[in-house]
């Protein structure tokens, strides 16, 4: 049944909130960051990031990054309307709408937004199919002049729902890994054949990166360059995201640092 009373939505999103809160925080966190300047925490942090991650994992990012200038673009449907409230209570923005389906007024809040923060999207929300990347945020960050930074996340053996992502269900005090990447640029004024190459090289950089993540959290080994994180506010995302930022590293240069090859090599394969 939907939740459509302003008291019910209200309820489950304060049961939600307190819920995320005490789960996540018996996880043990572990990050690679191809730069740890594009985590928002980080002081040396300078410049605003669009960060996009598999529905599925939602959680993690929910729970370790609020209340660090970041708004997340969520759909208008009835049912993102409990994680609207959700994700205000952890300390994000929210922006409703689509970038294509009757999204002008969504970008045009975005654009407002992109201008003094960073934005966060699920690329494959709010219904899928799963682990497949919308063109919305590869415009977005051409259009804006922001670059994209891919985050794989993965929890050590997790539940997972009967939905269309498998949403993932963390074990308590099991192991939750994310493997970032650089800031990605995104040339400004792309065509139709440039915005299809960025997206499908991107969801083929995030998919690497979330199985690596998952793999990684299942193994419980180490890898070269991890850190713990914890659940921190920014002190520096306020002011730091309006100032000039690196514009990031071409997708091509990305890709080949983790030994995936481009869109193009694959096509005339």
């Amino acid at each position: 049944m939907k939740l459509t009373s302003p008291f019910s939505i209200g309820a489950w999103s304060l049961i939600s909130t307190a819920s995320i809160r005490q789960w996540m925080k018996t996880l043990d966190y572990r990050v690679v960051f191809g730069d740890p300047e594009v985590d928002p925490v980080h002081p040396a942090y300078r410049g605003a990031k669009i960060y996009i991650f598999w529905h599925e994992n939602i959680l993690m990012p929910l729970y370790l990054r609020g209340h660090s200038n970041i708004s997340m673009l969520l759909s208008r449907h009835a049912d993102a309307n409990i994680l609207d409230r959700v994700a205000r209570m952890m300390g994000f923005g929210v922006v409703r709408g689509s970038t294509f389906r009757g999204g002008s007024v969504a970008l045009r809040e975005l654009a407002e937004q992109a201008a003094v923060g960073n934005l966060t999207i699920t690329p494959d929300g709010p219904r899928g199919p799963r682990r497949r990347l919308a063109p919305g945020c590869v415009f977005l960050a051409s259009t804006l002049g922001i670059p994209i930074v891919a985050m794989g996340l993965g929890f050590q053996r997790p539940w997972r729902l009967a939905t269309w992502d498998r949403f993932a269900i963390p074990r308590p005090w099991s192991r939750a890994r994310g493997i970032v990447s650089r800031a990605i640029q995104v040339p400004a004024g792309l065509d139709r054949e440039g915005i299809e190459w960025h997206r499908q090289g991107i969801e083929r950089l995030l998919t690497h990166l979330s199985d690596s993540a998952e793999a990684w959290a299942t193994s419980g080994g180490r890898l070269e360059g991890q850190c713990p994180v914890r659940k921190e506010p920014s002190r520096v995302a306020l002011q730091a995201a309006r100032a000039p930022g690196q514009p990031g590293v071409p997708l091509a240069e990305e890709l080949a640092r983790h030994g995936l090859p481009d869109p193009a090599t694959l096509a005339a394969a």
